[in-house]
């Protein structure tokens, strides 16, 4: 039997009662805006409205029954337009058969559709005083409609959730502030602790995923590279770059490979399962079960409305949050377009609804271990900052969910324990662009007196929207296809370009023997030669490129640069001075010394890889602990300086951290499977990891 205690089916009975009643109300009450609205939705009658309202409720019902099995053979998007058809056939069918039909009537009917969907949405959120309480009453009646019996209901199973690019001191601030009332709650009832740990550089998604997941940190210099082999440029939100990057560095036992289930991630973990992950597009389309659950979500109309109406007013709260900020010239800013705003309205409307579903989904199947991906606050950071109202409202909205799930683990066959970690932390400041008056790519061409390509934006966030989109994808179906447009129209935003010409391969013949290739990774820089085979020596360079070298350690903006001397190793240089980290010798003053302790030993990590670029160029640290990010971000992560490495978790008093502050995606990753060691997974694989 499932663990369900029967106080939670009391309460689930009574909101199976209430949802019902609501539904008929918000059709009646639809029903009527429709007739006031739409010509041709005539009714005669209270009593005709009430009817038609239950009718309407019931013809839904019924419906999605029939057409959620389609949805699954057509894809989450399918489920949208069979979940919106549902509702509208209903409509049709109650109101209109007796009608002089026609073109007109059908477009009327499809607008009634809406209009009864939308009504029924904001009922539910006056009487739930929030609509993440509808979506969970909505999770836990799936609980009890389909109770699951696992095999070992004494295991207790994991779910990691990553709050993307949260700080260690913006978790601190939203405890203190209210602003997190769930972590709060279990911090304060002495269920869970929260800690800091040390992301290693570079402190991105990709090197900290691949970390945290399987390991190890090694190969992954940023969050884009060019591996000399094959004269490409890797990113790593793509999905075939993804495979790639993974296939080198999976040795099959992952944090996730007992059972587990990867979800909107850049690599699996060896889950079994996985789903909306970049590195296993392929993998997703197959995914069954995710079919059924999202579709058995987006197929409800009251599901859908209430995304899709969050979507909409995310927009206009974004707009009017760039506005303000603009008015009031708050310091610093770039500009939030259009293009920003339906990222981050999809991001917090609709993606995280389907994440959710699909974490609830895992644990209601009672798979053993989950670890899914919530890059809300992130994506607001990046273009807001790290404490603006907008940011901290998105990790608010990360809390709700976790309370979420908190409720559904009460109903889950096995218990899980919930664990909150950030993959990095963000820092602040403004572009080096709009400091400067030039970015690094055109400083670089400068002092080299030869052209550079650089990075055409950042895109790490929409990778999430992309993994959901390209899972969705195929080439058996028009749907299929044209989500295949979409996802390849995502991953070209990713490519490096000089203007609005892309390139895939730009270290190929057709490109100027003499031209860089300069990628931001945050306030992070990579700069290599293209067309080279290895990696340059400072000799080298300054030999063919004299200003170049000398004219980056000495710009105000620049922190320091990292390059490889023939005759010293790795070199660290700096305006007034340079480290060597083969001997640790100091030359003049430290360029490192405002950077922390850390910053020698995992400066002589990245060094050390065989995917190194010429030279890495990190930005200044300023009097206020603000950097100055290479892409265009207020907020970023990549280098050193400041909060970006400086990530959170907070887990459950009975699995604790090392006394010592956890180092390393890698060790972290250790940490997590001597957890789940101790919890009685991983019995079953061959091998265990190594050290």
């Amino acid at each position: 039997m499932g663990r369900q205690p029967p106080s939670a089916l009391r309460t689930l009975g009574a909101r199976d009662l209430a949802a019902a009643l609501l539904g008929v109300l918000g059709a009646t009450l639809g029903l009527l805006l429709a007739a006031w609205l739409a010509p041709g939705t005539q009714v005669q009658s209270a009593w005709q409205v009430v009817v038609g309202g239950l009718l309407v409720s019931v013809g839904g019902l019924v419906l999605r029954l029939v057409l959620t099995p389609l949805a699954v053979r057509l894809g989450w998007a399918g489920a949208v337009l069979l979940g919106l058809g549902g509702q509208w056939l209903a409509i049709w069918l109650v109101l209109y058969p007796s009608a002089d039909t026609g073109w007109a009537e059908f477009w009327w009917s499809v607008l009634a559709a809406w209009l009864v969907a939308a009504v029924s949405t904001v009922l539910v959120w006056l009487f739930t005083a929030g609509t993440d309480d509808a979506v969970t009453a909505s999770l836990l009646r799936r609980a009890r409609r389909s109770s699951v019996t696992v095999p070992d209901p004494d295991v207790p199973g994991v779910v990691f959730v990553q709050a993307d690019g949260v700080p260690f001191p913006v978790l601190d601030v939203g405890i203190r502030a209210g602003t997190m009332p769930t972590v709060s709650r279990w911090l304060r009832g002495g269920t869970h602790r929260m800690a800091e740990w040390r992301p290693m550089l570079p402190a991105t998604t990709p090197a900290s995923q691949m970390g945290i997941l399987h390991g190890t940190i090694d190969g992954i210099p940023a969050f884009r590279w060019v591996d000399r082999a094959s004269q490409r440029v890797l990113v790593a939100n793509r999905p075939r770059d993804a495979a790639e990057i993974e296939a080198q560095h999976s040795d099959g036992h992952g944090l996730l490979a007992d059972d587990g289930v990867s979800i909107s991630n850049l690599f699996t973990g060896d889950a079994p399962t996985a789903v909306a992950t970049m590195s296993a597009v392929e993998r997703s389309r197959e995914t069954r079960q995710a079919r059924e659950a999202i579709s058995d979500f987006l197929g409800r109309p009251a599901g859908f409305a209430r995304s899709f109406n969050r979507t909409l007013s995310e927009v206009v709260r974004e707009r009017y949050q760039a506005t303000r900020a603009r008015r009031r010239d708050v310091r610093p800013r770039i500009r939030r377009g259009w293009s920003f705003a339906g990222e981050r309205a999809a991001l917090v409307g609709v993606l995280r609804d389907l994440n959710t579903t699909l974490v609830t989904d895992a644990m209601l199947r009672g798979n053993r271990s989950i670890y899914v991906d919530y890059v809300d606050y992130d994506a607001v950071a990046h273009h807001a900052g790290l404490l603006q109202p907008e940011s901290l409202s998105a990790l608010e909205g990360i809390d709700a969910v976790l309370a979420q799930l908190e409720k559904v683990a009460a109903v889950a066959p096995r218990r899980y324990r919930l664990v909150v970690l950030s993959d990095h932390g963000q820092s602040q400041g403004e572009i080096f662009a709009d400091r400067y008056g030039e970015d690094l790519a055109t400083l670089v061409s400068r002092l080299a007196e030869a052209p550079a390509l650089d990075a055409v934006r950042n895109a790490e966030s929409s990778g999430s929207l992309n993994s959901m989109v390209a899972s969705a994808g195929g080439g058996d179906t028009v749907m299929g296809r044209a989500l295949n447009r979409v996802s390849d129209h995502l991953t070209d935003e990713t490519s490096v370009g000089d203007g609005d010409r892309s390139v895939e391969q730009p270290a190929t013949s057709d490109v100027a023997p003499e031209r860089f290739m300069v990628f931001g990774s945050g306030n992070l820089g990579l700069v290599y030669v293209s067309g080279e085979s290895h990696r340059l020596t400072l000799e080298e360079l300054a030999a063919r490129f004299p200003g170049l070298v000398p004219g980056l350690a000495d710009h105000p903006g620049i922190g320091f640069v990292v390059g490889r001397s023939a005759e010293h190793g790795p070199v660290v240089l700096g305006a007034d001075g340079e480290h060597r980290l083969r001997d640790g010798l100091v030359v003049g003053k430290d360029p490192l010394a405002p950077f922390g302790p850390h910053a020698a030993a995992f400066i002589r990590r990245v060094d050390a890889m065989p995917e190194a670029p010429d030279l890495y160029v990190n930005s200044l640290i300023d009097e206020l602990g603000e950097v100055a990010a290479f892409e265009d971000l207020v907020g970023c992560h990549g280098g050193l300086g400041g909060w970006q490495d400086r990530a959170m978790v907070v887990h459950p008093v009975d699995l604790p951290l090392p006394d010592e502050m956890v180092v390393g995606a890698h060790e972290l990753h250790r940490v997590f499977v001597g957890w789940l060691d101790k919890l009685g997974h991983r019995t079953n694989l061959t091998a265990k990891l190594p050290g």
